[in-house]
Parts: C-alpha cells; sequence; structure tokens
C-alpha cells in the first residue's frame, strides 16, 4: 500500500468531508471508495476495523471514522489534518451565517427571502408528510390513519409531547388497532 503525503490526504477528506451530502453513512462510503478501491492506502480488512470501531465510539461517528482511518494512513499528523479538514470549513461557514443573519436581521428585504425559504422548507416537509399519509388513505384504511395524524399533530403541538413519546404512542395504538 502507498503511503500519501500529509497535503494529499488532508485534499481528500476535505473534498469528500465537504461536498458529500446525507450525512456520515454516505460521507463514508464515499471515503471507502477513496482509501480502499482507488488509492489502496487502506485495505478492507483495515477499513472495516476503522468503521466497525467508528460505530461503537459515542460522538460523531463520522468524526470518529476520519479520525481513525487518516490514523491507519498517516499516524497523529493525518488523524489531525483528516479532522481539521472535515471540521474547520463547515464550523467557518456556520459562523459566517450565523454573523451574517445577525446582520440582515434589520434588512427588510433579505428577511422577507429568508421567510421565503423557511416557507419553502416547510412546504417541503408538508409534502414529505404527505407523501407518507397519502397511500394508506385507502377505503380500508382512511380512518385509522385520519386519527393516528391528527392523534399525532394533538399529542405533538396541543398537549406539546416529545417526538419519541407521540412516536412511542402512535406505534402502541398502531400495533392494538392492527387488521386482524
Amino acid at each position: 500500500m502507498s503511503r500519501p503525503s500529509l497535503g494529499r490526504l488532508a485534499t481528500l477528506y476535505l473534498r469528500i468531508g465537504n461536498l458529500t451530502f446525507g450525512g456520515g453513512d454516505p460521507t463514508m462510503v464515499a471515503l471507502q471508495r477513496e482509501l480502499v478501491e482507488r488509492r489502496g492506502w487502506l485495505d478492507a480488512q483495515q477499513y472495516g476495523l476503522v468503521y466497525s470501531l467508528a460505530r461503537i465510539t459515542p460522538g460523531t461517528n463520522l468524526l470518529a471514522f476520519c479520525a481513525g482511518a487518516a490514523w491507519m494512513v498517516r499516524g497523529w499528523w493525518g488523524a489531525l489534518a483528516a479532522v481539521l479538514a472535515v471540521t474547520l470549513p463547515s464550523a467557518a461557514l456556520v459562523v459566517w451565517l450565523t454573523y451574517t443573519y445577525g446582520v440582515l436581521q434589520t434588512n427588510a428585504p433579505a428577511m422577507g427571502a429568508i421567510g421565503g425559504i423557511i416557507a419553502a422548507a416547510v412546504g417541503m416537509m408538508a409534502t414529505g408528510a404527505w407523501q407518507l399519509v397519502q397511500p394508506n388513505l385507502t377505503r380500508a384504511g382512511w380512518v385509522k390513519t385520519v386519527v393516528l395524524v391528527a392523534g399525532s399533530i394533538g399529542l405533538s403541538m396541543g398537549l406539546r409531547r416529545s417526538p419519541i413519546e407521540v412516536l412511542a404512542v402512535a406505534a402502541v395504538v398502531g400495533w392494538a388497532w392492527r387488521d386482524r
């Protein structure tokens, strides 16, 4: 197996860690493709070991994976470079966005645009919810679906119950009200 320069390793983590969407799992798959299949910096067993250890590590599994995989490739300096390459750009972006939002709070057109973005996000969430509910609105199942949806909304918004509590109640009601 080849041993890349620290710069090449950090550049790989910078690119994949900041341009892969969908969270930790897609990022770890992209890193597997690069580290094992394309570059041969790790073998499948090393990748599997690091992946397994990262999954049982408390906290952010992705950072544990990045540190572990880069440590296997370049030691402590590799682990440090990988974690910094994955975290610093997004942290800087969050700081900049927070500052910009604070500055734009007095700007009516900017707040209108932000309101539009929020409305679009709510619309996408509502569409996703409808796509989950709509297939269950059949002749035989519509009453149960309406009761579960209305009850969940009532528990969540009316009684201010946590999502875990709402899911637990819905699971119990769904199990008790199942078709026999």
